[in-house]
């Protein structure tokens, strides 16, 4: 296998010094040789190093490097006069490009030009000037260089300077965007592109495809109601605790947290003026169901909020247990499920209201949210778009284009079937030896000290896992959704680099 990375330990530097001296000394002879074999570049230490492994073993090379003068200024002058102002205003250069000769193929110089791509243009430059070797002009050109001014050099070591800029490199950065495999929670990599339809929502036709669609999410949530709203889970939990308002303007509520998800329902509660008070059981700890009770017993409690699935940190908290406590207390029970419905199956019959969403487990297009109900919901003082009752009484108050509900009725076409392949995909997760911390059939967290390491070199190499949220840094953590097409293949192929890069970290 070949991937690449950014070189960090010694014998990855050590590895570098042979390939410089093999291709810069002995190939072309650009420096003079020495007894150790090693030539250790000048500006090194201020040298971002872009390597190349054959399985564990380093095949190729490139050293990016924005500390100006770059040595191509010093053999043309400063690059700013050959080039566009706009071109100048963030440059780097690429220098020591080399391949070990036995792997002089298209399979490494085409990795070698993806991690280039990725790597420049996530760090943000807006072009990289090259000193390219004549003899290697095709290579570079291919790659979206171009050349800018005379060759230099000698006649033995003639270079060419060259510049690949932000928008030469769109088509390709492009294709390697298309290219990504994603493991994120959400939203979900379509398999097939999704048609805007010109149905009208007043239509006949879209009236009755909605109550169907309806009717399938309701019996696959063990529901009475559900209200669809254009918007993210973040609305949905809007409108729920909207709805809360009006039906518990004075009264207390309880609100149970253990992760980032939790932690934002109870800000939005407090936004929304609801006298609630907090369970906090500490960033990714179960809940302690006797505390819970003792609230509820020393409290004056008229509902509880929590989220099911808390993708934060992987955590599924208990459904059965709140639902007897809530029924022994007499207290609605709310929860936001947009990370567990259609993840695993569970009955929201005993839900007052739950949340979800058509962009996660359910694994279509992301942009319709979910208010499910056990009773149709009393009148609401919420602002007109978050207002329950209103949907219910107009229907369809709002333009909801149809592509949504033909997405979401195609999707529940994969259920119950779906829950198994879940199932299977976390059981893959758990065979394969990712020493994850947390898991449930939709994600698994997974903590390592050199995570931000870990996370670079999987998306140079086009793997892109879920941990650039705040909340997951500052804890080492990255997470595997099992929600995306193709997860059995794509998570063979992930492991196969994460077990060769762990070797050599």
């Amino acid at each position: 296998m070949y991937w690449s990375k950014i070189a960090t330990t010694e014998k990855e530097f050590e590895a570098i010094a042979a390939l410089n001296y093999e291709t810069f000394v002995e190939e072309i002879p650009q420096h003079q040789p020495n007894p150790s074999k090693h030539l250790i570049d000048k500006f090194h230490h201020e040298n971002v190093y872009l390597i190349v492994y054959k399985n564990t073993e380093i095949v190729g090379m490139a050293a990016f490097r924005d500390k100006r003068p770059f040595s191509i200024d010093q053999k043309i002058g400063n690059v700013e006069n050959y080039l566009d102002p706009e071109v100048c205003k963030y440059l780097c250069e690429i220098r020591l490009l080399a391949v070990k000769k036995a792997h002089r193929n298209g399979r490494v110089f085409t990795k070698l030009a993806t991690a280039i791509y990725r790597y420049y243009y996530d760090v943000g430059y807006t072009a990289c000037v090259i000193s390219g070797t004549v003899r290697e002009e095709k290579l570079y050109t291919q790659m979206g260089f171009k050349q800018f001014a005379p060759a230099v050099g000698t006649q033995e070591a003639s270079y060419l300077p060259m510049v690949l800029t932000r928008k030469d490199s769109e088509v390709f950065r492009e294709r390697l965007r298309e290219q990504n495999i994603v493991f994120y929670p959400g939203p979900v990599a379509l398999e097939h592109s999704i048609a805007p339809a010109t149905i009208s929502h007043r239509s006949n036709k879209f009236n009755q495809e909605l109550q169907d669609m309806k009717q399938q999410l309701c019996e696959l949530a063990h529901a009475n109601y559900v209200i669809p709203l254009i918007g993210t889970g973040t609305l949905a939990n809007e409108a729920m605790l909207g709805q809360l308002k009006s039906e518990f303007p004075q009264e207390q509520g309880l609100i149970l947290v253990n992760g980032e998800f939790g932690n934002r329902l109870k800000n939005q509660a407090k936004q929304w003026g609801l006298h609630v008070e907090c369970l906090d059981f500490g960033w990714g700890n179960k809940f302690d169901m006797p505390q819970i009770e003792s609230a509820l017993q020393q409290g004056n409690y008229h509902y509880i909020v929590f989220v099911h699935g808390e993708t934060s940190n992987s955590l599924l908290n208990p459904l059965e247990p709140l639902l007897e406590l809530v029924k022994k207390y007499r207290v609605k029970l709310c929860a936001d499920c947009i990370s567990s419905f259609a993840a695993l199956p569970f009955s929201m019959d005993g839900l007052h209201y739950a949340t979800a969403v058509s962009g996660k487990a359910l694994g279509t297009i992301a942009g319709l949210a979910f208010v499910f109900c056990r009773e149709l919901p009393c009148a609401s003082d919420a602002p007109l778009y978050l207002n329950l009752p209103y949907y219910i009484e107009r229907q369809i108050p709002f333009t909801l284009p149809h592509f949504y509900i033909k997405a979401v009725s195609d999707a529940l076409k994969a259920y119950p079937e779906r829950y198994t392949v879940l199932n299977k995909r976390m059981d893959l997760i758990k065979s394969s030896g990712l020493p994850v911390k947390a898991m449930y059939p939709m994600i698994a967290s997974w903590q390592h000290e050199k995570m931000p390491h870990i996370m670079q070199t999987c998306e140079l190499n086009g793997f892109l896992l879920h941990g650039d949220s705040a909340y997951l840094k500052e804890r080492n953590l990255a997470q595997i959704s099992t929600i995306q097409p193709n997860f059995e293949k794509d998570y063979k192929k992930v492991m196969e680099l994460i077990s060769y890069m762990m070797e050599t970290l």
